[in-house]
């Protein structure tokens, strides 16, 4: 693994990620990867459930010294105390400013890579918050790292040996058919071919591309989509070289024998690739963003506000997304 730690932004402080957070470093700190939080050290200490020592620190030089006796945090204090499983709009600037400083440190190496913990849009609004998710927001915090070649983001989530891509993400399943393109979905196939190749050294990746219909349309009676656009642009990924199938009908892409016959799906709205990676994996389930010149994972699930401050919450998934980031940074050489 790389020396140099990852960072990890805590998320709504009213969830359960202070929870999660203590949790992985518990489990983590004998053997890692280090990572460094960067948030509030009081809304740490409250949710630890046990005591927990934390040392703050003022930059990533010194998380690997001490990860093992004590949990590094970048401490950026709150506006407002926090109440477990309440939200308040009071805090989404600091929020804010823990994710932005998380990107900061990767573009600049400082850090290996981002791990987000899950935040709540609808209290981040009132901070000038304008995005759909975490996604969208981190590709435009990182555009000016961006060098040639295709461009995310790209949302793939991961659980066991499944890998499924997203042509379009937080959309309104009906907005969905008149948001695909051919060009749309090319650029999704080539960041996800590319990702493959560089981050999860897989040397010819076999994409496939979901229908969208029932019975991928079957030949135009079910919907037309398939036809003009997805197939088209299958066909012209494999021009460039991309080795894809489809597009197939979805209803028969996840289950084993078919997934020994592809290294990554690409899935056409949410719900479509969200559902078979909860159905193998709801609690250790990863998702990472692809196209960015930076590595960023998350656990795939929400804030847990309904959980909050009970010392229920299961920290499986911030761990595989803490063990994936470091993976991905070693394959890029630590960055």
């Amino acid at each position: 693994m790389t020396t140099t730690p990852l960072a990890l932004s805590l998320g709504d402080p009213a969830g359960i990620g202070p929870e999660i957070t203590v949790k992985a470093w518990r489990a983590l700190r004998e053997t890692g990867p280090a990572f460094m939080v960067i948030g509030d050290r009081q809304a740490l200490a409250s949710a630890s459930g046990a005591p927990t020592p934390l040392q703050t620190v003022h930059g990533p030089n010194e998380v690997s010294r001490i990860f093992a006796d004590a949990l590094p945090v970048l401490d950026i204090p709150l506006a407002a105390p926090v109440v477990a499983g309440q939200p308040n709009v009071a805090n989404g600037g600091a929020v804010l400013r823990w994710i932005e400083t998380g990107a900061g440190l990767t573009l600049s190496g400082a850090v290996s890579g981002l791990v987000t913990a899950p935040i709540a849009k609808a209290s981040l609004y009132a901070a000038g918050f304008r995005f759909p998710g975490h996604t969208e927001f981190l590709a435009e915090l990182s555009a000016a790292g961006h060098r040639d070649g295709p461009r995310g983001p790209v949302m793939m989530l991961i659980a066991g040996d499944l890998r499924v891509a997203l042509v379009t993400i937080h959309e309104p399943l009906a907005a969905v058919p008149g948001l695909l393109t051919i060009e749309k979905i090319v650029n999704a196939g080539l960041v996800t071919d590319q990702a493959l190749r560089r981050d999860f050294g897989i040397e010819r990746p076999r994409l496939v591309v979901a229908g969208l219909n029932p019975h991928a349309g079957e030949a135009g009676t079910i919907g037309r989509e398939e036809i003009d656009i997805i197939a088209p642009a299958a066909r012209a990924l494999r021009d460039l070289g991309v080795q894809v199938q489809g597009p197939l009908p979805a209803d028969s892409l996840f289950h084993a024998e078919a997934r020994a016959g592809y290294d990554a799906v690409l899935c056409l709205y949410h719900d479509q690739a969200l559902i078979p990676v909860k159905m193998l994996d709801f609690w250790g389930g990863v998702n990472v963003t692809l196209g960015l010149p930076i590595i960023r994972t998350s656990p795939d699930h929400g804030t847990g506000f309904d959980i909050a401050g009970r010392g229920l919450a299961r920290p499986d998934s911030l761990i595989a997304a803490i063990r994936l980031a470091a993976e991905l940074a070693d394959r890029r050489g630590g960055r």
